[in-house]
C-alpha cells in the first residue's frame, strides 16, 4: 500500500515513491527542456518526467532538512558556501558540470554556512568553500578551498 500523499510510478530498473506535492527546486532537463521539480531529499534517482532520463540532482538545503539531504546511498558532494566568497562562486560552475556530467552517481548539495550555521558548526567549516563528500550521511572526504574541475572530478571519482 502506498502512503497518503505519494504516487507509485513503475520504471524498468525500479520502483520510486514521488510525494505528489514535494518540495524541492524546479529544474530543466539537459536533454529535453522539460521542467521537473527536483527533491531536496529522497533515495531514488530524480529522472525527467517526459524523457525518463537522469537528472542532474543538485539542491540547496537549510539546516531543517540537510539530514534528508544527505542521507542516501549515492554519493552527495556538499558545498559550504556563501554568496561574498569569491572562491565559492568560482567553483560553482565545476559543481553544476559535475552534477549534470554524473547524474546517475553524484547529488550536490549547497549550504550557504551565513543563512545556516548549524551545518557550518557542525563541520567546522572555517574556511569557504569546504567541499564534504559523504555517503550515508558520514563524511568520507573533506576538500578545502576552490579546486579545478580535474582536482573535483578526481576526488568525486575516488568514491564512485
Amino acid at each position: 500500500s502506498t502512503p497518503a500523499g505519494f504516487a507509485t510510478r513503475a520504471d524498468h530498473r525500479s520502483t520510486f515513491l514521488f510525494m505528489r506535492t514535494m518540495p524541492g527546486q524546479v529544474v530543466a532537463c539537459p536533454h529535453c527542456g522539460t521542467k521537473n521539480r527536483i527533491p531536496i531529499g529522497g533515495r531514488g534517482k530524480p529522472r525527467c518526467a517526459q524523457c525518463h532520463r537522469d537528472l542532474p540532482w543538485l539542491v540547496n538545503a537549510a539546516d531543517a532538512d540537510f539530514a534528508s539531504a544527505v542521507q542516501t546511498p549515492r554519493l552527495v558532494l556538499v558545498d559550504l558556501w556563501a554568496p561574498w566568497c569569491g572562491p565559492c562562486r568560482m567553483v560553482a560552475p565545476v559543481l553544476e558540470r559535475l552534477s549534470t556530467e554524473l547524474a546517475s552517481s553524484l547529488k550536490v548539495v549547497k549550504v550557504n554556512v551565513d543563512d545556516n550555521p548549524q551545518i557550518a558548526t557542525r563541520y567546522q567549516a572555517t574556511s569557504i568553500p569546504m567541499l564534504l563528500l559523504m555517503r550515508d550521511g558520514e563524511v568520507v572526504e573533506t576538500i578545502m578551498g576552490a579546486q579545478p574541475y580535474p582536482a573535483l572530478k578526481a576526488a568525486v571519482d575516488r568514491h564512485l
